[in-house]
């Protein structure tokens, strides 16, 4: 039909501006950088009372969005799109543009910014918020959304998650005034880079990491251009001392690493609390093989910044790096994980019909087979391998269990994983061996043992309060007196006496002051311990004190009579603040010393307020004994729960993944051996050969990655198997066979209308190989191959960056 264009795609609509619409509704949703930029426009057969007008639209990337003139030029260009001489006998209808929107996100002041062109007539520029309102555009957000097009165009250039049908890809920078354009605004927007975002990795967005910041050295360190980033940070630099870290990466790209070392030692001064910087020396002293000074420096970065996944992921690589594997396990379960935020993306209606067109240089080539590359037959094995699903931070810590298993094998792994975290055999022995001498103690005193302790506990020893000397001297001065004096009345006192005293002594071992009480009826809530549960203490206390009336044998009594005299003659000193329990939970006598009046460690010791065998007060010498026993059988058994961790359960799950990896890779390896013993042929199908190749790949197999790739390249057309063979073939360093697959990859790229150089996969793969090989001999190789000339000029567009660039490599 004569309504479409030649050679971009478009998508009509069912009713006219419905996309406009639906984006203007979907505004408040977007959280980052925001969708592609979209286009609408509106076709129409002519100016008579009968004409037609249809409505369609598409997405693109990489327009300069500077100006509202800019914009308007780009739906300006769509009219010669349209077929304006569709031949005398044709039955094709004559459309022409009528008008065009663009819009355009501005990730800055979330807002979106277009531009309404009218053919022929006049060019209108306004900004929409998120609640649907008009306002006047300004300089500063033009600045704002040319940044923000910019940063798009660049990170998201060859990012599968933010791939659409019907997404035009242009060059963003194509020459060198673009680019220094575009250096003048991130300086200008430099401090604002946090509002735009980060990668998933990281959770509070700053101002040296950001999708800016990400932004400008994805740009130049693809091309290995930091001279431009250097001068760049260090004018930021005098302004803000953390981006040092981002001098530092720069200069050690541009391998000044003198320079770059100046820049951390002078940085780390001024900023030594900076994440950014550490992990920049962390980096630079693993490519030294300064393992463990890296591993010194990798622990302050992870308490400089507890809460960021990128520092503990750091840690545990320098600890993969030591070979202290359970050190590294306990660091990866130790890790913050957050939820994976799906790339801004338009949610439109379904279109009435879609216009996908082939240009005719690339069916002429032959290079893009696209009916071999619909062929997805698998395995339902493979097709439901749940690894290739895992993002964000589940995917890094996906790739160091992956490097941990390749280092060390499954059988290490499960070994040092069981002496790391408890298992759940080990829970259920352990449980079973403790709750037998509980229920026996309990069946004595169930109450005192719910509320009680053990007597080594760390946490009692924490807890306890430190008290003077002076004040411990004068307790044991008091309790000779107190001992004597009870023994003269121990015959007089009666049973009635008694229960007070017995009453106040099982106060004071729940730690609260008898001599408190004395003068009030209510049941006191002050306490020495810093336990803060008051809820579940006051039921400890009504429990206790239902126990008050049960009579107590003689000796505990004139025991608790003894020392509820002491408390009542002694005047208690001035609480201080509680000193910090020690590392190793060590007790010492001035840490272990009570208040006056309370029992409470001499019933822990065994031994009344002399010296003297103590009362065992509720049970708590049986319990002490039960846990004792407890700890004894946890021994006999070889393990204990005191030196291990509970595993998280995202890390279990990705054990399980990792698991299902390792099942189905040494399944496929077997197959291949039994047939190789056979000398059969093995058989799979491409979508099969490329799952496996990415199995392998995750595995860090990368010769088997690289023949399962191989394989399934013969069978289909697979963009994603070529783009792994590139990297692998440009790792190393063979030219022919990196651009031949350069050649089909940039064939299927204008096939889906990616029509930019840079930034992409094939520009920085060939960008390698110029740096290490030289650009005349990577571009006379391309003439050697005799390439289709429409390809060969494509290809070329690659080398022509290069040289107005001045990528390293271009002059020799």
């Amino acid at each position: 039909m004569g309504d479409t264009f030649q050679s971009q795609p478009e998508f009509f609509e069912v009713e006219l501006g419905e996309s406009l619409l639906s984006r203007t509704e979907t505004l408040a949703s977007f959280r980052e950088l925001g969708p592609p930029d979209l286009v609408h426009v509106i076709k129409t057969t002519g100016t008579s009372a009968r004409s037609r007008d249809i409505g369609s639209y598409h997405y693109v990337s990489g327009v300069d969005a500077s100006s509202s003139a800019a914009l308007a030029a780009y739906i300006n260009s769509l009219t010669y799109e349209l077929d304006q001489n569709p031949g005398f006998f044709s039955n094709k209808v004559a459309y022409k543009l009528k008008s065009g929107a663009y819009c355009c996100f501005n990730a800055f002041s979330r807002v979106d910014v277009r531009v309404e062109v009218r053919i022929p007539g006049s060019v209108d520029a306004y900004v929409v918020d998120l609640r649907g309102e008009r306002h006047e555009t300004t300089p500063e957000i033009w600045q704002e959304v040319y940044l923000s097009a910019l940063l798009r165009s660049i990170l998201y250039a060859d990012d599968a998650n933010y791939r659409l049908a019907g997404y035009r890809k242009l060059d963003p920078i194509s020459s060198p005034d673009a680019e220094h354009r575009f250096l003048q605004a991130a300086e200008n927007l430099f401090f604002k880079g946090w509002q735009l975002g980060s990668d998933p990795e990281i959770q509070v967005a700053t101002v040296v990491s950001n999708h800016l910041t990400a932004g400008i050295l994805k740009y130049f360190g693809e091309a290995s251009r930091y001279e431009q980033a250097v001068n760049l940070f260090e004018k930021l630099w005098a302004r803000e001392p953390e981006v040092a870290a981002l001098v530092a990466q720069s200069y050690v790209g541009m391998n000044e690493e003198i320079k770059a070392v100046q820049v951390m030692h002078s940085a780390i001064k001024e900023t030594p609390q900076s994440y950014a910087l550490l992990h920049a020396q962390v980096d630079f002293l693993r490519s030294k093989g300064k393992h463990e000074w890296a591993l010194k420096v990798a622990k302050q970065a992870v308490n400089c910044a507890p809460s960021e996944f990128v520092t503990w992921a750091k840690l545990t690589e320098c600890y993969i790096d030591l070979e202290q594997w359970e050190s590294a396990l306990y660091t990866l379960n130790s890790c913050p994980m957050f939820t994976y935020n799906e790339r801004d993306l338009h949610r439109m209606p379904t279109p009435a019909r879609s216009h996908l067109p082939v240009k005719t240089f690339i069916t002429e080539s032959g290079l893009v087979d696209e009916e071999s590359a619909r062929d997805n037959e698998a395995d339902v094995a493979l097709l439901r391998l749940p690894a290739p699903a895992l993002r964000g931070t589940f995917a890094k810590a996906y790739a160091l269990l992956g490097r941990l298993v390749s280092s060390i094998g499954w059988d290490e792994l499960l070994r040092y994983r069981s002496n790391v975290f408890v298992m759940e055999e080990e829970y259920r022995a352990q449980k079973a061996a403790v709750t037998q001498p509980e229920d026996a103690a309990g069946a004595e005193d169930d109450a005192s043992i719910r509320g009680m302790a053990p007597v080594d506990s760390p946490a009692i020893a924490s807890s306890t309060p430190p008290q003077p000397s002076t004040a411990s001297g004068a307790a044991k001065g008091l309790d000779g007196e107190a001992d004597d004096s009870a023994e003269h009345s121990e015959d007089d006192m009666d049973s009635n006496e008694l229960q007070p005293a017995s009453a106040d002594a099982r106060k004071s071992q729940l730690g609260i002051n008898a001599a408190a009480n004395a003068s009030s009826q209510s049941i006191p809530t002050i306490k020495i311990s810093t336990e803060s549960d008051h809820e579940r203490e006051k039921q400890e206390l009504e429990d206790y004190m239902k126990t008050m009336n049960q009579p107590s044998g003689p000796q505990a009594d004139a025991a608790d009579d003894d020392a509820t005299r002491s408390s009542i003659q002694v005047e208690p000193p001035p609480l201080e603040k509680p000193a910090q329990a020690s590392s190793g939970h060590e007790r010492s006598e001035s840490t272990s010393t009570a208040v006056p009046g309370d029992l409470s460690v001499a019933s822990h010791n065994g031994t009344g307020v002399n010296g003297k065998p103590g009362p065992i007060v509720n049970g708590e010498h049986d319990a002490s004994i039960a846990m004792a026993e407890a700890r004894q059988k946890e021994k006999n058994m070889g393990f204990s729960f005191r030196d291990k961790r509970l595993c998280e359960r995202w890390l279990d799950n990705l054990f399980m993944v990792l698991y299902e990896d390792l099942r189905v890779y040494t399944i496929w390896r077997a197959e291949i051996a039994h047939f190789r013993t056979q000398n059969l042929a093995y058989r799979k199908t491409g979508t099969e050969w490329e799952i496996l190749g990415e199995l392998a790949l995750r595995l860090l197999h990368k010769d088997e990655a690289r023949d399962a790739f191989q394989r399934c390249v013969d069978v289909k057309f697979s963009a994603k198997a070529y783009l792994r063979l590139l990297e692998i073939y440009t790792e190393a360093r063979d030219v022919q066979r990196s651009l031949w697959t350069a050649i089909r990859l940039t064939a299927y790229h204008h096939r889906w209308y990616m029509e930019g150089s840079f930034p992409g996969a094939v520009a920085t793969s060939l960008f390698k190989l110029i740096k290490t090989e030289g650009l005349a001999k990577v571009s006379y190789t391309l003439v050697s191959m005799s390439p289709p000339q429409a390809i060969l000029r494509l290809m070329q567009n690659y080398f022509a960056y290069a040289t107005a660039f001045k990528v390293p490599g271009y002059d020799f």
